[in-house]
C-alpha cells in the first residue's frame, strides 16, 4: 500500500473508531473502559489479531482458559517482533501487514526490531543478521514500510548486555545508531526508543552513558523492562534518574506486561526467565500521566516464553493463563473473564473451579548402577490451576536432583509444587508436571491427589 493509500486508511479507520468509542463511552478498547490513567489525548494501539494468544483462543474456544487468555490477554494491544534475518523480501511483507493491519483500525503498532548480529549473546534468543552491513540493509527494508504513526523498540537488552568486546561493541553502537537515524526519518509519526535493558541491570549513570554512545540522540527516547519483570514505580524512578543525565527531552516507554507481582522475593538467579507468580500489569496507554513517561506498553508478550517454560517465543498457554489469572479480580478492564478460577487452600492439590479429583503418577524412565531418572505426571478429572503433590517412597530411594519444580524432602517423604507455568492441567488431561534424579531402585506408583 502506497503512503497516500495509507494515510487515507488511517483517517477512515480513526473516524470510525472514534465513533465506535463515542457511542460505547470509551476510547481505546473495549478493556480501556477503567484505566484512571487513559485520557482524551490517547493514542489508539493496534491489538494485532494474529498473534500467539489470539491463534490458541481461536483454536480452542472451550478450553477452560481460553476465556481468561481472550480477555486479558489476546484482546490487549502488544508487541509485534520483527526477529527474522529475511532481506529478500520476507521481512518488508511482515511490516507491511502490521503498518496497514494498524492503519485500517485507525492505531498506533507497537513494534520491535531485534535482529542484531550476535543476539542475545548467542542465548536463548540467539541469531540476528549475518554482519552489520547486513543488519543495516535489513533496517532499511523496514524503515522503507513505516507509514504513520507506531511505538518502535530497538534491540531489547543489546545495549546492556556485556558479551562484546570493545570493536564489537562500537559495531553495535554505530548499527544501533544507524537504526534510530533511519526509522525515526521514516515517518514523523513514528516514535524511536533505543533498549536500555531494566533497573535491576545498569546503574542509572552507565545506562545513560552507554544509550548516548549508541545514538539516543537519534531517537525519541529509551525503553525499559523489556521482557522483565521489575515493578513500574521502581522503573519510573531510575528512568527519571537516567533522564536526568541524557537530557529531559527524552522520553521513555516501560514495558508493563509482565510486572503485576514484580520480581521474584527473595532474588533468584534465573528470575529473568518465565519465574512463577507473576502476573500481567497496567494496561498499554500512551496517557500515563507521568512526566518524561510516554507510554506503558506490553512489549513482550505474556504467555510467549523466555526460553524454560518453551523454547524462547513459544506460546504457552499454561503460562498465559497463570499470568492473567495472578493479576487478580481488580485487575482493568470491563470485561471479567467468564470463569474466574479460585485456588483453595488446604488439600495436596488446588484445582481449577474447585477441589478436583486426580492421580498423580511417579514412573521410572531410565536407569542405571546405583540411580535412575524418573517424571510425575497427573491425570486430572477436573481442571487443575496450581499444584502441589506429596508422596512417600516405600524403601530407600531419594531425589538427587529435579527441574521444572519446587522440591523438599522430610525422611522417605517428598513434596513438589508447580513454578507456576506448569501449574494447569486440563480436565480429561494426563499431563507431565516435572522430572527427577534418584538414587535406589526404581519405582514406579499411584498416589491420589
Amino acid at each position: 500500500m502506497n503512503r497516500r493509500k495509507r494515510l487515507a486508511a488511517i483517517v477512515a479507520g480513526m473516524a470510525t473508531a472514534v465513533a465506535t468509542a463515542l457511542s460505547a463511552g470509551f476510547l481505546l478498547s473495549p478493556n480501556a473502559g477503567a484505566q484512571e490513567d487513559v485520557s482524551a489525548q490517547a493514542q489508539a494501539l493496534w491489538t494485532n489479531p494474529n498473534t500467539g494468544a489470539a491463534r490458541w483462543v481461536d483454536q480452542n474456544p472451550n478450553d477452560w482458559r481460553a476465556n481468561m487468555i481472550r480477555d486479558r490477554i489476546a484482546e490487549t494491544p502488544a508487541g509485534n517482533w520483527f526477529t527474522q534475518y529475511n532481506p529478500t523480501g520476507g521481512i518488508g511483507a511482515q511490516v507491511a501487514a502490521v503498518v496497514d493491519g494498524a492503519a485500517a483500525a485507525g492505531a498506533a503498532p507497537i513494534m520491535v526490531v531485534y535482529g542484531i548480529p550476535n543476539r542475545d549473546c548467542g542465548g536463548h534468543s540467539g541469531g540476528g543478521a549475518p554482519n552489520h552491513d547486513a543488519y543495516r540493509g535489513w533496517i532499511d527494508a523496514i524503515a522503507a514500510e513505516i507509514d504513520g504513526p507506531a511505538y518502535i523498540v530497538i534491540e531489547p537488552d543489546v545495549i546492556a548486555h556485556d558479551c562484546h568486546n570493545a570493536t564489537e561493541r562500537a559495531q553495535i553502537n554505530a548499527s544501533l545508531s544507524y537504526a534510530a537515524q533511519k526509522l525515526n526519518a521514516a515517518d514523523p509519526a513514528a516514535k524511536v526508543y533505543l533498549d536500555a535493558g531494566n533497573s535491576a541491570w545498569l546503574t542509572a549513570s552507565e545506562a545513560a552513558s552507554r544509550l548516548q554512545a549508541a545514538g539516543l540522540q537519534h531517537a525519541d527516547g529509551f525503553s525499559l523492562n523489556v521482557s522483565n519483570y521489575r515493578t513500574t514505580d521502581e522503573t519510573t524512578a531510575y528512568a527519571q534518574q537516567v533522564r536526568n543525565i541524557v537530557g529531559s527531552n527524552k522520553g521513555v516507554v516501560i514495558d508493563t506486561s509482565r510486572n503485576g507481582n514484580g520480581p521474584l522475593n527473595p532474588p533468584n538467579p534465573n528470575d529473568w526467565c518465565d519465574p512463577p507468580g507473576r502476573a500481567i500489569g497496567k494496561f498499554p496507554t500512551t496517557a500515563t500521566g507521568v512526566n518524561g513517561i510516554d507510554a506503558y506498553l506490553w512489549v513482550k508478550l505474556p504467555g510467549e516464553a523466555d526460553g524454560c517454560a518453551g523454547s524462547a517465543g513459544q506460546f504457552i498457554p499454561d503460562l498465559a493463563y497463570q499470568l492473567a489469572n495472578n493479576a487478580g479480580s481488580g485487575w482493568p478492564g470491563q470485561v471479567e473473564p467468564t470463569d474466574p478460577v479460585t485456588t483453595p487452600t488446604g488439600g495436596p492439590t488446588t484445582g481449577g473451579p474447585g477441589e478436583t479429583d486426580c492421580t498423580v503418577h511417579i514412573d521410572a524412565v531410565s536407569t542405571w548402577n546405583g540411580g535412575w531418572q524418573g517424571k510425575v505426571s497427573m491425570t486430572a478429572d477436573q481442571a487443575v490451576n496450581g499444584w502441589t503433590v506429596s508422596w512417600t517412597w516405600p524403601g530407600t530411594q531419594a531425589i538427587t536432583s529435579s527441574w521444572n519444580t519446587q522440591l523438599s524432602t522430610s525422611g522417605k517423604t517428598v513434596t513438589a509444587k508447580d513454578v507456576g507455568w506448569n501449574g494447569s492441567v486440563a480436565a480429561g488431561q494426563t499431563k507431565e508436571l516435572f522430572g527427577f534424579v534418584a538414587s535406589g531402585s526404581p519405582a514406579d506408583m499411584d498416589v491420589p491427589c
